[in-house]
């Protein structure tokens, strides 16, 4: 069951899981996916908190301690989203410490609200780092133009970062730059550069079903021959303008002081389109160093049944080209894709989190 999982992470590919909840942590599921599953990571957002909550009772001996103190609805939030962080973080420091940091990392995400807003999301990602208080997380910062010199002054600070919501090539060239930036800020303040990390979520899946929707208006053979191959062929390149940008002088300064790179990480890996494989977006994106954060289902599919046969990236930078091409030649543009993506996303978190906020004050209202 587990020999899929375990030939991944030989191949340089770190699993990390994208869901938390009270139960898992409570069941010990955490520890036994560690242990079982070669775990090394967790991912976390307001539509898991959302749905941990409205499924479990595990969280109202604090729900009723919270409305006993009359605490504000965005307070209780932040206390039951900060306290699984915490235990999962400590779950995963032993990971932490036989990683070097490198792994072992839980990610909590800034109020997805102020993903337009670059001095309130600096002083959000302040406020987590400093209310989970643990050398092992991740704080999520959005992709948006605003929230790129917020991801460069929150490195510069030594606030470890997961830039999320990350579609095009050219916003991710701009996220690696962000990334360097506040590594040379950092250690022109005098820090330890070796002791900051950073992923840069690139989501996979999305991509597929944009595309795939315009794709299906055309309703041409041509097109139907085209589905499925955007997603894969975008990430593939954005592995590639990876493979670049740490091969430059400047990235030499920072490893020469001791940095490591900020890894890729290949989000949204659960298939949207239940006549696609189930392992897609994990046994076609194998490649050195990245990570790949998976729902539970998809974490169960890869060990059950896929087939790992080593980097499936490196060798198809051509072909992603060309993939990426045919669909342009259709009209399918494709700045307005990942524009429609981001803009999309940071909705979808903005709506999460209201319903997140809305059910805690729900949950509140009950115990009090």
């Amino acid at each position: 069951m587990t020999e899929p999982l375990h030939t991944l992470s030989a191949e340089g590919v770190a699993v990390w899981l994208d869901d938390i909840s009270r139960d898992r942590l409570r069941s010990g599921n955490l520890h036994k996916l560690v242990t079982d599953r070669s775990l090394v990571g967790v991912t976390s957002n307001p539509t898991i908190f959302d749905k941990a909550l409205k499924e479990s009772d595990a969280y109202d001996d604090q729900l009723r301690d919270l409305a006993t103190r009359r605490v504000s609805v965005d307070e209780a939030v932040r206390s039951i989203t900060g306290y699984d962080i915490r235990w999962a973080a400590d779950v995963l420091r032993p990971t932490y410490e036989s990683t070097g940091g490198t792994d072992g990392r839980v990610s909590l995400e800034v109020d997805p609200r102020l993903a337009r807003e670059t001095e309130r999301t600096v002083a959000e990602a302040r406020g987590l780092w400093w209310l989970v208080d643990r050398p092992n997380v991740f704080i999520k910062i959005p992709a948006t133009a605003e929230g790129l010199p917020a991801i460069t002054r929150a490195l510069a600070e030594g606030i470890d970062v997961n830039v999320t919501l990350i579609f095009s090539l050219d916003r991710y060239r701009g996220v690696m730059d962000a990334f360097m930036a506040g590594l040379e800020q950092a250690r022109a303040n005098g820090r330890d550069i070796s002791r900051i990390r950073s992923v840069a979520s690139f989501f996979v899946s999305r991509v597929d079903a944009e595309v795939d929707k315009r794709l299906d208006g055309i309703g041409t053979d041509e097109a139907a021959a085209l589905k499925g191959r955007a997603a894969i062929a975008n990430a593939r390149l954005a592995y590639e303008a990876f493979e670049q940008a740490f091969a430059t002088d400047r990235w030499k300064a920072l490893a020469d002081a001791g940095a490591s790179p900020q890894r890729p990480l290949w989000a949204s890996t659960g298939v949207k389109d239940p006549a696609y494989d189930d392992t897609r977006y994990v046994d076609r994106l194998v490649a050195p160093g990245t990570v790949n954060t998976m729902p539970e289902d998809t974490l169960e599919a890869v060990a059950d049944h896929a087939e790992i046969t080593g980097d499936t990236v490196r060798g198809g930078y051509e072909q992603a080209r060309a993939d990426l091409a045919a669909v342009a030649a259709l009209g399918i543009d494709y700045d307005d894709v990942t524009a429609v993506l981001e803009d999309e996303g940071v909705d979808k978190f903005a709506k999460s989190w209201d319903g997140l906020l809305g059910r805690v004050s729900e949950r509140l209202e009950a115990h009090s």
